[in-house]
């Protein structure tokens, strides 16, 4: 079956196997997520469901949103994201979706926003190695040469320079899942996954998995 939901990343802890490795783990807060809308591929060109989390006060959201949400009859949400689904007509509009959906084991890929680091040299932004430390050198944490003066006369594409360092949307793929709490609507994922504490993260079936 197809898994897709939204959480919140809550931090890293660990867990011991009962061979007494530990295991670092991401414990992520699922849901609750309800199904506020299903696109089918007759209608709007493509299969998928959209689902809503964290409950927003009415005020807060605007007429237009207020009709799209009234339609599920579930209140209103701070979040939305869509999932593209083969098989969407299995989802009901208005039903909840919470950690349960998940089992130990269940391969997945979670997509969530770095942490912003600002603007970077390229010694941390992308790990060079600097010039000499030496008295005089006067090339320390500089980037060097990014090209030639006659020929090219240009900089190419893609040349690692200082810049803004993360603040970007990435996808960590293949995580497995290791515990499942689903009264408290938790999961634990083995790894790191992207993003700081609270932050948004959206979990979806893994899609290299063989």
């Amino acid at each position: 079956m197809e898994k897709g939901i939204i959480g919140k990343k809550l931090g890293m802890t660990q867990i011991f196997w009962d061979d007494g490795a530990a295991i670092p783990v991401t414990a992520i807060e699922v849901g609750p997520c309800v199904v506020v809308q299903k696109k089918a591929k007759g209608s709007d060109g493509y299969d998928a469901v959209q689902l809503g989390f964290e409950r927003k006060k009415e005020k807060n959201v605007t007429k237009p949103l207020r009709g799209h949400f009234d339609k599920a009859e579930k209140g209103y949400f701070r979040y939305l994201r869509e999932f593209r689904m083969d098989s969407p007509e299995n989802f009901e509009v208005g039903q909840e979706l919470n950690a349960d959906i998940f089992e130990v084991g269940d391969r997945i890929d979670i997509t969530g926003t770095t942490k912003g680091r600002g603007f970077a040299g390229v010694i941390k932004r992308h790990g060079f190695h600097g010039g000499r430390a030496t008295h005089g050198s006067m090339f320390h944490r500089a980037p060097g040469s990014i090209g030639a003066s006659a020929y090219p006369s240009r900089v190419f594409k893609g040349r690692k320079l200082p810049g803004q360092m993360g603040n970007k949307k990435h996808t960590v793929q293949n995580l497995v899942v290791v515990g499942v709490r689903p009264d408290r609507n938790l999961i634990l994922v083995r790894g790191a996954v992207p993003g700081a504490k609270n932050g948004l993260v959206v979990i979806k079936s893994a899609v290299k998995y063989y």
